[in-house]
């Protein structure tokens, strides 16, 4: 019975909710704590549509929280997955340069990797990436070898096993519409603080005492129904994946990535071999209509209207315009993705690839069009402030920062909440 529940909440049961449950329950065994989920299964969406990279984190600022989460996230990621026996696998990845213009660039992301503590950073030239990638084109490359592959899923259903063996509970198809002050009198709560409850449209309620929300690609909404701002927003960015047919495989052995160009704010389309086999090739970087549509023609009224209205997208899209078109021309035209693709391994064809999945990814944007890439923390209003704590953008890599992530948040959670 929902109505019964009380103690913590955290809502959303992705892989930062659920690392986040985990990691709170680990560290305070005797608190009530429970998962909400608004769908039917865990972790399917971000979670559950991205490339599974282990990454390395070479290409985040020196001395900045992404670079030092990355890079201890990735070492607890492979010391869980082996405690586990998660199967990943530690398969490398190189980062290509293919034009003379690319190498300056290569060697000064070379040279952030190393202040970053990345393990095992090499600088190889043509013969060595052809040891590596027989097939693989290249003037120079880091070789990342501690570059990985995971079921991300996989991790986040283990963490959910964790917690719920630890004494938490999951609860899914249970939608948070609504977050007030519960109806009751401030004495009839353990610690004499009123409760929050969360309402669904059904009319079920849950009443809990504190509140933490991990709610990805809805994460602005959920902040908002405790009267946080409005800003950061959040806007959908769908990235389309393509296939290499199994006959073709061979091609691609580990990642393979292009030299980042800092003027956009993406990582370019890359070879990703997967757990079970295939290569996926991708992704592109395209607005979404939906914040969870994953096929192109996939549309949501008000979240279109909160893309115009709201966000800083018109800003982004005029200072990354070029970008912008050309990623929607690739979208629709795979010849233009197959031309690109043939800088890096010549031999594939357009006959060679097949559209596959698509994921989509909660970027958080200013009003001024600029990409929110750094951890936002909010509260409540009024009376509720100092009971709930709102995780407003946990930015990319957070697969691979989970468990990390999931120890900053809980401390914050601590600080927060008095524990």
């Amino acid at each position: 019975n929902p109505g019964t529940l009380r103690g913590r909440v955290i809502v959303g049961g992705g892989i930062v909710g659920l690392a986040s449950a985990r990691a709170l329950i680990l560290r305070h065994p005797a608190l009530s704590i429970s998962v909400l989920e608004k769908e039917k299964d865990l972790a399917i969406h971000q979670t559950g549509h991205n490339s599974g990279v282990i990454h390395s984190g070479i290409y985040y600022k020196p001395e900045s929280l992404k670079a030092k989460l990355c890079v201890q996230g990735a070492a607890l990621i492979y010391e869980y997955c082996n405690q586990k026996g998660i199967s990943y696998k530690q398969c490398g990845k190189l980062i290509v340069a293919v034009d003379q213009e690319e190498i300056p660039r290569l060697q000064a992301l070379y040279e952030r990797g190393l202040q970053n503590g990345v393990q095992g950073l090499k600088l190889i030239q043509q013969e060595d990436i052809k040891k590596k990638e027989p097939y693989c084109r290249g003037l120079m490359a880091i070789d990342c070898p501690y570059t990985g592959i995971v079921d991300y899923r996989q991790v986040a259903l283990s963490f959910a096993q964790d917690f719920q063996e630890a004494g938490g509970s999951v609860l899914t198809r249970f939608e948070v519409k609504d977050i007030e002050m519960a109806k009751e009198s401030p004495s009839s709560s353990k610690d004499g603080k009123p409760s929050l409850f969360s309402l669904l449209n059904a009319g079920e309620e849950i009443r809990c005492q504190y509140v933490v929300t991990c709610a990805g690609l809805y994460s602005d909404r959920i902040s908002e129904l405790s009267g946080c701002s409005p800003d950061p927003q959040i806007v959908p960015f769908r990235g389309d994946y393509l296939l290499l047919k199994p006959e073709k495989c061979y091609l691609v052995k580990g990642n393979i990535y292009p030299v980042p160009d800092s003027r956009f704010p993406f990582l370019g389309v890359h070879f990703t071999p997967r757990m079970d086999g295939n290569i996926w090739l991708g992704p592109n970087a395209v607005l979404a209509f939906k914040r969870e549509g994953y096929r192109p023609f996939d549309f949501n009224a008000r979240d279109v209207m909160d893309i115009i209205i709201n966000s800083g997208l018109i800003k982004l899209a005029s200072q990354n315009f070029s970008y912008g078109v050309n990623e929607i021309y690739k979208a629709c035209f795979l010849g233009a993705t197959v031309k690109y693709l043939q800088k890096f391994i010549p031999e594939i064809t357009i006959g060679d690839i097949l559209r596959g999945p698509a994921g989509v990814r909660a970027q958080a944007l200013d009003r001024d069009g600029n990409l929110v890439e750094d951890f936002v923390f909010d509260g409540g209003v009024g009376d509720i402030r100092n009971r709930i704590l709102h995780v407003r953008n946990a930015p990319s890599p957070a697969a691979t920062s989970s468990i990390a992530i999931s120890e900053m948040i809980v401390d914050e959670v601590q600080q927060r909440f008095e524990l």
